[in-house]
């Protein structure tokens, strides 16, 4: 029963079918943490995995577990998964693909009569996007201990202020069960690579050895608004003039320490924001990504030092806030190893690969033994709603994620937990 495969063209139609949930014109999806369009797909997964046998529980912070069950339910399950929550202008495969992949692999075992020795958990996890409650993760962080379940549900709306733990509350979705305090043997995700490197080295199949260390900041540059027309030059105090040499900086960071480094100003607001007034006040975000802690802190320090002086040339306050930090994250190395035979068992060529991206495996790590799969997204496009890939590699991806969970699951590996 070794080197089974799945229904590729059932796992695609499920994929479609979840993506008209928060469909947008060009094709992508708009379904944010929470919302309504949230709780519609959520309502969906839970009913697709009790059609497959599946009980179904939801934490307080809002994460959902499917569970079939093993022949020993002493034993801790095998969680495979992701996140259905998107990006405003999202894809129809970021996160949504890893639910999907889970939820095939529970339908394959049940097409085939397969009894694993672990149960199996299909999970979805809540705000892994931090597009509408910052920061990202937050489902899975607080599963993990990162973060304090206060602090998950206190998480406001960036627009309205509104919390997370009244918007779960709203739709359905503020879960009975406590957050995290159980055993789980192992936790796999198969995500779309959301860069470059697969497709243009023609490879199906990416074996996920860690993840790039991140840190979040948010700026602010304080100056003084005055009159576009009588202000003299040399007297104002421009916050936008401020920022935007603050911002060119962020970028010059990162070419210097290119090929690893990745620097992103990706939030501007700009106050008050009228054509004719000087901007007294400029706020804006910056993510640095390096596989490298001691280059993370190295740009950190040339940050600090290029707003400062900035700040100065300008006659300018800028206060610099570190708003979020994970240290590169390795996977571990047993399960690594586990996707790595069951590609090459399977006839897939793959390589090693480095994720780019945060992802739920990042902080699940931290409590259970973890890995990742990667397929490739066409053109290395992602967090756009012309994100793509193509039904052989998703197929590709979830054939090897079920044969990695099934030599998890019949070890009766121990995690962490």
């Amino acid at each position: 029963m070794r080197n089974l495969k799945v229904n590729g063209e059932r796992l695609w139609a499920s994929l479609m079918e979840l993506a008209q949930i928060g469909a947008t014109p060009k094709g992508g999806v708009c379904r944010l943490a929470a919302s309504d369009l949230d709780g519609i797909a959520r309502r969906l997964f839970i009913r697709w995995c009790e059609e497959a046998g599946c009980s179904v529980k939801i934490d307080k912070i809002g994460n959902i577990f499917a569970r079939r069950p093993g022949r020993d339910p002493d034993l801790p399950p095998v969680l495979a998964g992701s996140h259905l929550d998107t990006q405003p202008t999202g894809g129809r495969f970021d996160g949504a693909y890893g639910v999907m992949a889970g939820l095939e692999i529970v339908r394959t075992l049940n097409d085939h009569g397969y009894e694993t020795d672990a149960p199996i958990e299909i999970v979805a996890w809540t705000n892994e996007e931090g597009s509408r409650f910052s920061p990202a993760m937050v489902g899975s962080g607080v599963f993990a201990g990162v973060f304090d379940l206060a602090y998950g549900l206190e998480r406001p709306d960036n627009v309205t202020g509104v919390t997370l733990a009244a918007e779960l509350q709203r739709i359905g979705f503020a879960g009975p069960e406590p957050v995290g305090s159980r055993a789980v043997a192992a936790y796999f995700e198969a995500h779309i690579e959301q860069g470059p490197i697969l497709e243009a080295a023609g490879l199906p199949v990416g074996v996920v050895t860690g993840a790039q260390g991140q840190r979040w900041y948010e700026i602010t540059v304080t100056g003084q608004e005055a009159h576009a027309g009588p202000t003299p030059m040399p007297r104002r105090r421009d916050a936008l003039v401020g920022a935007a040499r603050m911002i060119d900086a962020v970028n010059r960071i990162g070419r210097a320490h290119a090929p690893d480094a990745c620097a992103t100003v990706g939030f501007v607001q700009v106050s008050p924001n009228s054509r004719n007034t000087i901007p007294g006040r400029v706020f804006f975000t910056v993510d640095f990504r390096h596989p490298e802690d001691a280059v993370l802190s190295a740009m950190d320090r040339e940050l600090r030092d290029a707003c400062a002086t900035a700040a100065a040339t300008q006659d300018l306050d800028a206060a610099v806030e570190e708003f979020w930090y994970f240290p590169p994250t390795p996977f571990d190395p047993a399960l690594v190893g586990q996707v790595r035979d069951a590609a090459a068992a399977l006839g897939y060529p793959h390589r090693d690969i480095i994720s780019g991206a945060g992802h739920d495996a990042v902080y699940l790590a931290r409590v259970a033994p973890s890995a990742m799969v990667f397929v490739p997204c066409v053109g290395g496009i992602s967090h756009n709603e012309i994100e793509d890939a193509t039904p052989a590699d998703l197929t590709a991806g979830c054939n090897v994620l079920l044969n990695a969970v099934l030599e998890t699951a019949d070890a009766g590996v121990v995690g962490k937990r």
